[in-house]
């Protein structure tokens, strides 16, 4: 089956399942000076789109520079074109360097529920990503690489691989750097993660994911952007080969979950996640929401659930590029019998 054939029998099937299930109903948000937050999750924030549980959502994100992009050789296309309105026209800015798109807000959403996003698909909206290393250092080795360098690397969408450099062809996994909710007083910068998601950079979190993220404001305010086409655990140099992303999501408010931290679930593994300055904290953070998971959801003692981990739990590094470093927790699902 082609591409274009593909395309349209994943149409047809989410047309489909809207027919059967008229609750499934779609929205799209685009990227407008009224549709993006630049750099904040804000309590106060106004939702640009109000849906209910279960309906199906298409946002568009960008991620760069337009006078960057043009100056290493990017093709003008429509997410540079918003880049330059972005640019131009919003003025209220960070603390954070993200522009996220949103905030939706999820009826029935209330502080102490858990926000379910689930990721339906993520799509390449540009045949190009950037990389970057900061001037005067970033990333894991910010005192030995100090010098500003950039490199646009074309992305092949057919064959999902990002040209590198001649012979090295990386495969790609698009996913969001960042995920998040409001909090429930004041801005939270998107900068580093938190307690709401935001810049976690898990690059697990790709489409087929569940990812679940405590609320603390009316209507959970759910924002995304720092689309990335693949990055490594850690985001060494301290970006990962950012591009411009559409995802499709669908929401539901889980008020049978109680959690501190944001969760997550692929169709093979549980994640938890901990966030941190310190690398050695932000372990024990993920190790300890993996022991409450396994209690929580196995009904292990904390004892059995602690050795449990130690056998078959992967610490991975998240990142060491934010400030407050990440590290999550993989759990195999298949160790419970059959994958679900």
């Amino acid at each position: 089956m082609n591409r274009i054939h593909l395309d349209l029998v994943v149409g047809f099937i989410l047309v489909l399942a809207t027919w059967i299930n008229p609750a499934s109903a779609q929205h799209v948000v685009r990227v407008t000076p009224s549709t993006v937050e630049w750099g904040h999750f804000a309590a106060d924030a106004k939702a640009v789109l109000t849906v209910k549980p279960d309906e199906i959502v298409t946002i568009d994100t960008i991620v760069g520079v337009p006078e960057m992009l043009e100056q290493l050789g990017a093709a003008i296309d429509e997410p540079i074109r918003e880049m330059e309105e972005m640019y131009a026209k919003v003025k209220d800015r960070g603390p954070g360097p993200h522009i996220l798109t949103g905030p939706v807000a999820i009826e029935g959403a209330t502080p102490g529920d858990v926000l379910e996003v689930e990721l339906l698909d993520i799509r390449l909206r540009s045949p190009y990503g950037w990389m970057m290393i900061g001037r005067g250092g970033s990333g894991a080795l910010p005192e030995e690489f100090r010098s500003e360098r950039r490199k646009l690397v074309p992305l092949d969408e057919r064959d999902k691989v990002a040209e590198f450099a001649p012979g090295i062809r990386i495969p790609i996994h698009p996913f969001f750097g960042v995920l998040g909710v409001a909090p429930a007083t004041g801005r939270l910068s998107s900068g580093p993660p938190a307690y709401n998601g935001g810049n976690m950079d898990n690059k697990w979190l790709v489409a087929g994911t569940k990812v679940y993220i405590p609320v603390h404001a009316p209507g959970a305010l759910f924002e995304v952007g720092d689309g990335h086409a693949i990055q490594g655990d850690g985001e060494l140099c301290g970006t990962a080969i950012e591009t411009n992303l559409t995802g499709v999501f669908r929401f539901a408010v889980r008020k049978d979950m109680k959690l501190r931290w944001p969760r997550a679930e692929t169709p093979t593994h549980i994640i938890t996640m901990g966030f941190h300055e310190s690398l050695d904290e932000a372990a024990r953070l993920a190790t300890r929401e993996m022991v409450d998971y396994l209690t929580t959801e196995h009904g292990l003692s904390r004892d059995d659930a602690y050795m449990l981990a130690s056998a078959a739990v992967d610490l991975h590094i998240t990142q060491v590029a934010n400030g407050v470093k990440g590290v999550h927790a993989m759990l195999p699902k298949a160790i419970f019998g059959a994958v679900r």
